[in-house]
C-alpha cells in the first residue's frame, strides 16, 4: 500500500522473491507498474483494501506510509486473518503522537531529546502528529522561534517543545514481530530542502548507506539500547509492534538520543538500503507478519545514495502534468530510479507531486555511489527539477580524507 519512492523500493525488491506469485499495489505508481498490478485503491481505504485481500486471496500485506498505519488499517486487515507487515494504530501512536513516544520512551529508559515547559531558543518546536516530515522547526534564535510557532500553529494540532541537540544523525530501521527486532543497514538522510542543510525541512532530499563508523556491531549496541525497550514496553502496554520501527537518532558527545521514531520505512533512507539486502525481503516481512522473524539480514559490501528530484518550489508547492524526460537513459546508465510523484498521461510520464523522482547511484564505496547517482541524474530532465547537490558530500569526502 502507497504510492512513492519508498513503495517503488519495496516493490522492487519484493518482486525479486522466489515466493513472490503475483504482486499489486495500492494504488501504485508507473515505476511500481512495471512490476505488477496497481489498483485504484487509496491506501487509507480498509474496506476497500479488505475486500481486495479477500478477493485475491492476499497472503501478505505491506503498510508503506505512515497515515493508514495511523488510522488503523493494519487492524482491519489483521482482524479478518491477513497477515499484515505493519503495526496496530496503538503501536503506530510511536509516530502518530511525539506525545505518546515521549512517554513511552520515558517509561522503557530510552536517552531521548529532553521536553521543555516553555519555548525559549535554543529549542526545537514539533508538531505532536502526523505532518509529513514538515512539523519539526529547528529554532537557534527568537525570530526562528517566532516564525516555527507560527508555521507549527498551522497543522492545528499540540505542539510538543524540546532541547536542541547538536550531533551528526542516525537513521536505525529494525523488522520486528512483537518481541523481536532484527536491524538492516543504518543510512542518514538530509531533510531540508537547500545545500548544504539550507531553508525549511521536507520530507527528505536524499540519502546513503552504510554509515561510517556504524558496522553491525555499533547497531546492535543501538538496538538493544533504543530498539528492544520500546518493543518491550509496548507489549506491556498490550500492543506488540509488528512492522518496521525507524529510530531517528542524534549522536551527542553524552552519546545516542532519539529525535524521533517512525513506525514504517523510511523516505528516502529505504530508497539506499533495500538495494543492498543481499536477501529475500519477502521472506523476511512475512515472517515477521506471521510472528517468528529470527534470521539476521545480510548485506551486499556496495554502498548506495539516493538523490531526490524535486518540483520546483518543493516543498511549499506540488507539481502536475510537467513532462519528465530521461529517465530510461538514467537506467541505462545503471542508476535504480524510483517513481515518488509521477503519473502517466497520454502515454507520458508527467511530474505529479512534491518528491517527484529518486535516483539511487550504487558503487564500491560512497564516493563511487555518489558519483553514479549524480551521473545519472543529469540525465533527467523537467522543467525547474530542483534537488540537493551535497548529498553524501562529507562522506565522500570522509573517505577520501
Amino acid at each position: 500500500m502507497g504510492s512513492g519512492g519508498r513503495e517503488h523500493a519495496l516493490a522492487w525488491k519484493l518482486a525479486q522473491s522466489d515466493a513472490c506469485d503475483e504482486l499489486h499495489a495500492a494504488p501504485g505508481n508507473p515505476g511500481i507498474a512495471r512490476l505488477g498490478r496497481c489498483h485504484p485503491l487509496r491506501a487509507e481505504d480498509g474496506e476497500g483494501l479488505l475486500a481486495f485481500c479477500s478477493d485475491h486471496e492476499v497472503d501478505l500485506a505491506v503498510v508503506g506510509p505512515e497515515a493508514p498505519l495511523v488510522a488503523g488499517v493494519a487492524d482491519q486487515l489483521r482482524h479478518a486473518g491477513v497477515a499484515v507487515f505493519g503495526p496496530s494504530a496503538e503501536a503506530a501512536r510511536i509516530e502518530g503522537s511525539k506525545g505518546f513516544a515521549k512517554d513511552v520512551m520515558a517509561a522503557a529508559g530510552v536517552p531521548t531529546a529532553e521536553r521543555l515547559a516553555v519555548a525559549r531558543p535554543p529549542c526545537v518546536v514539533k508538531v505532536d502528529g502526523l505532518a509529513a516530515g514538515k512539523g519539526v522547526f529547528i529554532c537557534r534564535t527568537q525570530d526562528e522561534l517566532d516564525a516555527g510557532l507560527r508555521a507549527a500553529a498551522a497543522h492545528d494540532d499540540a505542539l510538543v517543545i524540546e532541547e536542541l541537540l547538536d550531533g551528526e544523525e542516525l537513521s536505525v530501521f529494525a523488522v520486528c514481530d512483537g518481541r523481536n527486532a532484527i536491524a538492516l543497514a543504518p543510512a542518514q538522510d538530509f531533510k531540508r530542502v537547500g545545500d548544504g542543510d539550507s531553508g525549511p525541512n521536507t520530507g527528505g532530499m536524499g540519502s546513503y548507506s552504510p554509515v561510517p563508523r556504524f558496522g553491525p556491531a555499533e547497531v546492535e549496541e543501538l538496538l538493544e539500547a533504543v530498539h528492544r525497550p520500546v518493543l518491550t514496553e509496548l507489549a506491556r502496554r498490550g500492543s506488540p509492534f509488528v512492522g518496521c520501527l525507524y529510530a531517528g537518532l542524534i549522536l551527542t558527545d553524552s552519546g545516542p538520543r532519539v529525535l524521533e521514531f517512525n513506525c514504517r520505512f523510511g523516505d528516502p533512507e529505504t530508497q539506499s538500503i533495500i538495494p543492498l539486502l543481499d536477501g529475500d525481503l519477502l521472506s523476511l516481512l512475512h515472517a515477521a507478519a506471521t510472528g517468528e522473524v529470527s534470521a539476521e539480514v545480510a548485506a551486499t559490501d556496495q554502498a548506495a545514495v539516493t538523490v531526490v528530484l524535486a518540483s520546483p518550489e518543493y516543498p511549499e508547492r506540488n507539481d502536475t502534468g510537467t513532462p519528465i524526460e530521461g529517465v530510461a537513459d538514467a537506467e541505462a546508465s545503471g542508476a535504480l530510479v524510483f517513481h515518488a510523484g509521477t503519473a502517466m498521461r497520454d502515454g507520458r510520464l508527467v511530474t505529479n507531486g512534491g518528491r517527484i523522482l529518486n535516483v539511487t547511484g550504487l558503487g564500491s564505496d560512497v564516493a563511487a555511489a555518489r558519483a553514479a547517482a549524480y551521473e545519472a541524474v543529469e540525465q533527467i530532465s523537467y522543467p525547474g527539477m530542483r534537488f540537493r547537490r551535497d548529498i553524501a558530500a562529507a562522506a565522500e569526502a570522509g573517505i577520501r580524507g
